[in-house]
């Protein structure tokens, strides 16, 4: 096989969505729905004979439940991977469940595409499915279903490594509503943007979003499109989770969706009678990390994602302003602000839209497996437009891991991972234990449904180092509420394994 031969090209996609109330609903399991969405991906392809037995590596994004983020009271597979292909009837000489993070639908899929331009496999396929509203509705129901499976074979398990540190769990970082809020709060004191004009640009960028997703069928809840002011104003409905985020800014995990992508050789997609007007092709792709949040020079900047963007493009050819179709990932509004708007210069109301599904608090947030739907979306706009080029922007973690995808019909060389050189400032030390004044650079205040339970402050010690602390004193809560704490001083105390803290040090 020849070098243009191997070109990997995506040539099918396939979406699915069960929404509880409507009609048809089945109460699927998540192997169930990501077999919908790979049966989907596999008649997308409009091919002229059975694709199933090409099939032979499949890759599976890691479920909420196989990542210890979300309870399986009926069970769950053991295989999830070989569970969804046995359903699909694939027999995969290799199948991979995916690692942990939000990054994963891309380098899942770049990686198959490194196999097969390598020659060892002529077709692959990528799914993922979450079907967290079903349990929780099932269960809230006091019915019982069965969903344990167990399935002979080997998988390659890449583990389910937690992004939580020791450090950051004893000062109450449990959650990433908790982690994103102190990240949306650094970046919003390096602009020196109040509460009140930060609030009303969240929610002024998140409106078009929650319209995009109102018009998708694919969408987790049928819903109408919110306003700029809707979002950003704190309700009983919109209550407050983690300061500065109300629950309406917040990525929804209850979901019952499922998404899969079908990657073939030329050679192969020729020999299956695949028509080239579903081809598409991989122009460019980029993945970097980031330390632990307290070890960032800037916690509210996100250098990995700066690099991952430029590289991508860089190796597409294109600049941001050839590119016809975007979709950041938008857990929180911070994911889009540091990289559509504080490093590729773009307005939230670009004409092109900045997502095409509708972002992961309207549309849904599918555990890891979000960026999977961004993906198929965005082929199937680069279909209807032929010689486009597209973009995803894939986060995993606590802005930890970052991944972009360029994509178009346009044929071209498969470029394979380019080199993302990241610029970074040099990390802090870290104060595991902190005793005296402290002047707060980040916090945040974290919201039961009867109001404030405790706040968490970063900041800086006399001598540069970095401090994170905790209070649950009733009066620094409320002082923190009726004032912004950025920059002020707090006195730190700590009991040999916490640092705690009140404001006035």
């Amino acid at each position: 096989m020849n070098g243009a031969d191997s070109t990997p090209v995506i040539v099918g996609v396939g979406q699915v969505v069960e929404r509880i109330g409507e009609a048809g609903w089945q109460g699927l399991s998540a192997a169930d729905l990501a077999a919908a969405a790979a049966e989907r991906a596999l008649a997308d392809a409009g091919a002229a004979r059975d694709l199933k037995p090409l099939v032979e590596v499949v890759s599976s994004i890691r479920t909420f439940e196989d990542s210890g983020a979300a309870p399986s009271p009926f069970g769950k597979p053991d295989k999830f991977p070989l569970a969804v292909a046995r359903r699909v009837g694939l027999a995969p000489r290799h199948a991979i469940l995916e690692a942990v993070g939000g990054q994963s639908p891309v380098t899942a899929l770049v990686e198959m595409a490194e196999r097969i331009a390598r020659g060892e496999t002529a077709a692959g396929m990528v799914f993922g499915a979450e079907a967290i509203s079903n349990t929780r509705y099932l269960s809230s129901q006091g019915e019982m279903r069965d969903w344990a499976e167990h399935d002979e074979g080997e998988i390659e398990d890449r583990g389910s490594a937690r992004m939580l540190t020791a450090l950051g769990i004893r000062h109450g970082i449990v959650s990433a509503p908790i982690a994103y809020a102190l990240l949306e709060n650094a970046r919003r004191a390096r602009l020196g943007m109040s509460r009140e004009d930060y609030c009303t640009a969240m929610g002024e960028l998140f409106a078009p979003f929650s319209a995009k997703a109102a018009a998708n069928p694919y969408s987790c809840a049928a819903s109408e499109p919110l306003s700029a002011e809707e979002i950003a104003t704190v309700t009983a409905k919109n209550r407050m989770i983690a300061d500065p985020f109300p629950l309406k800014v917040v990525a929804r995990d209850q979901v019952n969706m499922g998404a899969a992508m079908l990657v073939m050789s030329v050679a192969a997609a020729r020999g299956a009678g695949i028509p080239e007007d579903r081809w598409v092709y991989i122009h460019g792709a980029a993945q970097a990390a980031e330390p632990d949040i307290l070890e960032r020079a800037d916690p509210g900047a996100y250098p990995a994602a700066e690099a991952a963007l430029d590289a991508a493009l860089a190796a597409s050819g294109k600049l941001m302003g050839e590119v016809e179709v975007l979709d950041f990932y938008s857990c929180f509004p911070i994911a889009v602000f540091s990289t559509a708007i504080d490093h590729l210069g773009l307005n939230q109301n670009d004409p092109r839209g900045l997502t095409v599904t509708g972002g992961l608090p309207y549309f849904g947030g599918s555990g890891n497996g979000y960026s999977s739907h961004a993906i198929a979306s965005t082929v199937e706009r680069l279909r209807e437009r032929s010689g486009a080029y597209g973009l995803v922007g894939a986060n995993g973690g606590f802005q930890s891991k970052y991944a972009a995808l360029v994509l178009s019909t346009e044929p071209g060389a498969f470029p394979g991972w380019s080199e993302a050189v990241q610029k970074r400032a040099p990390s802090p030390e870290i104060a595991e234990l902190a005793q005296g004044p402290g002047t707060v650079e980040t916090y945040t205040i974290v919201y039961g449904r009867e109001g404030p339970t405790y706040a968490i402050a970063v900041g800086s010690l006399a001598d540069g180092s970095r401090f994170i602390a905790r209070s649950d004193d009733p009066a620094t809560l409320t002082a923190m509420e009726d004032a912004d704490p950025v920059g002020a001083q707090v006195l730190l105390s700590n009991g040999g394994e916490r640092n705690a803290f009140t404001l006035g040090g």
